[in-house]
């Protein structure tokens, strides 16, 4: 559906600003459909974001301060979203042994076990990418790189 449709607005300044909106519209509208999926298996996006980071680390511990650089939403509270977890029992938080005032951050079995369950389920958020085909998802990658290398 067309942006002026959805948000009931004809007329913009300008593309430029037209493309502000509709980029802002289309992420809210992606995370909406993302958060309510992974609002099945007890999680956030935010969480569900700190686990893939700690899976992708095959094991090795992860400090706080990573996690807050490779999160998508660099406004989130990482401290807090481990806190959440480690209270799911999804990760262990240990002191690390050569900073005392740093901790290390691992993900638990039942962590990779929830990401398994959502693995074999993202189908359902790929398939809110059906409108386009492999050549224009390829295309919009590369036009949103550009963008932000600007």
């Amino acid at each position: 559906m067309k942006l002026e449709d959805e948000i009931k607005q004809k007329k913009f300044r300008s593309e430029a600003h037209k493309l502000g909106v509709n980029i802002i519209f289309t992420y809210n509208w992606l995370i909406h459909r993302q958060s309510s999926f992974l609002k099945k298996y007890g999680i956030t996006s935010q969480q569900f974001n700190i686990l893939r980071i700690l899976r992708g680390m095959q094991g090795k511990p992860a400090s706080i301060k990573l996690l807050r650089e490779r999160m998508l939403d660099k406004m989130s509270d990482a401290s807090r979203i481990v806190e959440k977890l480690r209270v799911k029992g999804l990760v262990k938080r240990t002191t690390n042994t050569e900073d005392r005032r740093a901790c290390d951050v691992l993900i638990t079995d039942k962590g990779l076990a929830v990401l398994t369950e959502i693995d074999n389920n993202f189908e359902v958020i790929d398939r809110l990418f059906d409108a386009l085909n492999d050549k224009e998802m390829k295309a919009l990658n590369e036009l949103l790189d550009a963008l932000r290398g600007s």
